[in-house]
Order: structure tokens, then C-alpha cells, then sequence
């Protein structure tokens, strides 16, 4: 069964249909692969940075603190034992730990599927024909946004005064698009390359431009 969604231009208005590729719009879900998909992501980018120094890097303690018998105190061979004050660490985190899990390709792109399809279900997935600013200017891009909330707040009759959250991808990399709409909170935009497991999820509503529908369908067909 083909899927069909609207498309609208940056006033809110439809000005056409998209029939989808059940090839990636509409495959069965499983909620155990996009969890896997979205540990494996959040451990790949994980950065180690928690890092002690064992007795051997410490610096110091080159000489013996005291002699080893008759002063009544216990043996003691170097002031940076991690027994001291300013000694080495004893089972500390060290950088070199590897947190990295592997994930087959296909497996991946499924998930990234399977996020789509629940989008696309939960009618939280709207089709732009273009987006085009043409100036570094965040007032223009949110004269989009609003457009688009406003339809979208209108198909969501639980609440009518939804929270801004919003994830664009665009077909390519948009220097005046990202730069106007970074600092709007509760929206994201990435270009087609950069579609991954994480911001799919973490976004409510998806907002994809029609040129990169074309180019999804084309690179997966």
C-alpha cells in the first residue's frame, strides 16, 4: 500500500502530493533495531575524557621517603605510591578506553527507515517543494516556521499549542539556511548526508524538502 502526503510551500499552502517509497517509508518497525542503532551512535560519538595518572606518571617521588627499618614507621619506597596525598590513581578511568560499537551498514539504514515510517504513521512528516533564503537573516526563516507550525498545530488536535520541535533536512549543505535557523530553539537542520538514527528521534515533527525525497528515494531505490 503506497503512501501519500502533501506538499507545501514555505506559506503553508499545499501545492501538491508526494507518493512515497514503500521501500522506505513504510517498512514494519522494530523497536529493538532503532534502539541498537541509536546506543551504537550516542557510544560512536562518545569522547573519553576522564583520564588519572598511574604511579609511573606522576611526577616526583624518584627518592625513597625514609630508610627502611628502624624509624617505627611503615615501609615506604616512593611518595607518589597511590597510598599518599598526590600519588597515582589506583583503577582510575583512563583515556584509552574504547566505548565504540559496531553496527552492520544495513541494519543501520533500516533503522533510519524505520524512523521515517513511524513519521510518516504519526503524521509528524511534512514535504517542503523548496526552501530558499536568500539572506543570512533568522526573521525569514522563521516566517517559514510559523507558516508550517501553524499547519502543523492545526493537524494535532490534542494540543493545539504544540512545543517547538522541529528537524529540516535539506537536499545539500545551505550556509544562509543553517546560519538563519541555528539559534532557533527547538529546530535542527541537516543536509541529506548528515540523516541520522538520533536527531530522527529526538525531533517530533520532521520536515524534509522535496528535492531530498527525490534524492533519498534514488540513492536506496
Amino acid at each position: 500500500m503506497s503512501v501519500k502526503v502533501n506538499i507545501y510551500n514555505q506559506k503553508g499552502e499545499i501545492v501538491g502530493e508526494k507518493q512515497l517509497s514503500d521501500k522506505i517509508f513504510n517498512v514494519k518497525l522494530s523497536d529493538a533495531l532503532v534502539h541498537q542503532a541509536a546506543v551504537a551512535q550516542e557510544a560512536n560519538e562518545r569522547q573519553v575524557l576522564a583520564h588519572t595518572k598511574v604511579k609511573s606518571e606522576v611526577r616526583g617521588g624518584g627518592k625513597k621517603p625514609w630508610r627502611q627499618k628502624g624509624t617505627g614507621r611503615a615501609r615506604a619506597g616512593s611518595s607518589r605510591s597511590p597510598l599518599w596525598k598526590g600519588g597515582g590513581v589506583t583503577f582510575g578511568p583512563r583515556k584509552d578506553r574504547n566505548f565504540k560499537k559496531d553496527i552492520n551498514k544495513k541494519m543501520k539504514q533500516k533503522a533510519i527507515f524505520m524512523a521515517l515510517t513511524d513519521k510518516v504513521k504519526n503524521e509528524n512528516f511534512y514535504i517542503l517543494n523548496e526552501f530558499k533564503i536568500d539572506e543570512y537573516k533568522t526573521k525569514l526563516f522563521l516566517e517559514t516556521l510559523k507558516n508550517l507550525e501553524a499547519k502543523i498545530s492545526g493537524n494535532d488536535k490534542k494540543n493545539k499549542n504544540i512545543r517547538r520541535n522541529m528537524l529540516f533536512v535539506i537536499s545539500e549543505k545551505n550556509e544562509k539556511l543553517y546560519n538563519s535557523g541555528r539559534n532557533i530553539k527547538g529546530v535542527e537542520i541537516i543536509n541529506l548526508d548528515n540523516i541520522n538514527i538520533l536527531s530522527l528521534l529526538k525531533h517530533k515533527n520532521l520536515v524534509v524538502t522535496e528535492n531530498a525525497i527525490n534524492k533519498i528515494e534514488e540513492r536506496y531505490k
